[in-house]
C-alpha cells in the first residue's frame, strides 16, 4: 500500500471527495474560493468545490485554516501532509460549528490499492457509516471506533474516475460538535487528514 496526501481538511460532500474540473465562472458568480492545492507554512493544503454552495477557505500560519460555508453541495479542504505517512500522531484542535450534515474527520487515500478512507471525530445530523458494512469496533487512545466499509463505483478519485473501496472509523460516542473542539488521532491506516463537511 503506497501513500498518497496525508491532509487536515474540511468537507463538505454527499458523495466521492475527489476533485473534478471546477467552473471559474460559477465559482466567481457564487463568490467562493477557487479549488486549488499546493504548500502554504510547510503544509500540503487541498481545497476543492462542486460550486453548488457558497464557500471560503483560507489558509492561516501553520497548519491552520478556516472555512466558512452556506447552501447546498460538496466541499473539501485543509492542511496536511503530501505524500502521507502512517503511524503519525495528529493532534487536532479549532471550532466545529455544523449545520446540517457534516464531518470532522482525519481524511485521505492510498494507492495501490486505491483507497479513500476517513477517521470520523464528530458528525452533524448523519452519521456517515448509515449506509456501509460493519466490520468491527477497534479501541484506540481511549475511544472507540466502528470499522465499516463500502464501494464507489466508476466516481471521481485522485487518479481520475476510478472504482474504489472506502474504509470508515467512525468515533462511537462521537464528540460534541457546536463549537470548541480537540483531540488526538494515531493515524494508522491512510494518508490524508480532513475536515469533511456535508452541508444541505
Amino acid at each position: 500500500m503506497k501513500f498518497s496526501t496525508l491532509v487536515v481538511a474540511a468537507v463538505s460532500a454527499v458523495g466521492a471527495l475527489a476533485a473534478p474540473a471546477f467552473n471559474e465562472t460559477l465559482l466567481s458568480a457564487r463568490g467562493g474560493t477557487p479549488s486549488s492545492e499546493g504548500w502554504h507554512s510547510n503544509f500540503f493544503y487541498s481545497w476543492w468545490t462542486d460550486n453548488q454552495g457558497q464557500a471560503t477557505y483560507t489558509n492561516g500560519n501553520g497548519g491552520q485554516y478556516s472555512l466558512n460555508w452556506s447552501g447546498n453541495g460538496n466541499l473539501v479542504g485543509g492542511k496536511g501532509w503530501n505524500p502521507g505517512t502512517s503511524g503519525r500522531v495528529i493532534n487536532y484542535s479549532g471550532t466545529y460549528q455544523p449545520n446540517g450534515n457534516s464531518y470532522l474527520a482525519v481524511y485521505g487515500w492510498t494507492r495501490n490499492a486505491l483507497i479513500e478512507y476517513y477517521v470520523v471525530e464528530s458528525y452533524g445530523s448523519y452519521n456517515p457509516s448509515s449506509a456501509a458494512q460493519k466490520k468491527g469496533t477497534v479501541n484506540c487512545n481511549g475511544a472507540n471506533y466502528d470499522i465499516l466499509t463500502t464501494w464507489r463505483n466508476n466516481q471521481p478519485s485522485i487518479d481520475g474516475t476510478k472504482t474504489f473501496q472506502q474504509f470508515w472509523s467512525v468515533r462511537n460516542p462521537k464528540k460534541n460538535p457546536g463549537g470548541q473542539i480537540s483531540g488526538t488521532v494515531q493515524n494508522w491506516a491512510a494518508p490524508s487528514m480532513a475536515w469533511k463537511e456535508i452541508s444541505g
